[in-house]
């Protein structure tokens, strides 16, 4: 057994890198929501995991991705529309689920553009995406899948219909975050651009 996941919560959170890991389909908000999402948490001081920021060129993405989430206090999983279409995003949230049983981690889903019940049932263009991985991977894997997609969808998220790319959503979230983190947020200012 992993060491790593034997040690409890308070040896875990000494060992945190980072704030934030974010579990998202790019093809859905790299360029829109998640921009806003990740300009947001860095301007105020918190430490972020992104694939494309945090991993160097050369670097084996499976396990850095997996390293990532380990050292993340909090997991930020943005459902959108063609996430679970994706064995990249899919493994991440079986991994990031593992973490939150083992290390006590925190995880935050974001339902974007889709409803919980869609990802709980993988129903809807959701659902037919993920549908469409059945034919590339064993019944092992798409089991492992629907767990998990069930699993964070029975968890305690917001839902973030596009709007304005979700701006103002981020001006709510940003206090829980601080919340979370153990981060003073006496300090910080929320600006409206």
């Amino acid at each position: 057994m992993d060491s790593r996941f034997t040690q409890g919560e308070s040896s875990a959170s000494s060992k945190f890198f980072y704030d934030v890991f974010l579990s998202f389909s790019g093809k859905d908000i790299r360029k829109t929501f998640l921009g806003h999402l990740d300009h947001r948490l860095r301007q105020h001081g918190f430490q972020i995991f992104k694939d494309d920021k945090s991993l160097r060129k050369g670097d084996v993405i499976s396990p850095a991705l997996e390293e990532g989430i380990e050292k993340s206090r909090i997991s930020i999983v943005v459902l959108s529309t063609n996430y679970a279409s994706s064995r990249w995003c899919l493994d991440e949230l079986v991994k990031i689920l593992e973490c939150k049983e083992k290390l006590k981690q925190r995880v935050m889903p974001i339902f974007y553009d889709v409803e919980p019940t869609e990802v709980r049932k993988q129903t809807g263009e959701f659902g037919d995406g993920f549908a469409k991985l059945k034919k590339q991977f064993g019944d092992q894997s798409m089991e492992k899948w629907k767990a998990a997609l069930t699993k964070v969808a029975n968890l305690s998220g917001s839902e973030l219909r596009i709007l304005a790319n979700g701006y103002y959503f981020l001006i709510q979230l940003l206090p829980l975050f601080a919340f979370t983190c153990h981060v003073s947020f006496s300090s910080v200012k929320l600006y409206i651009i």
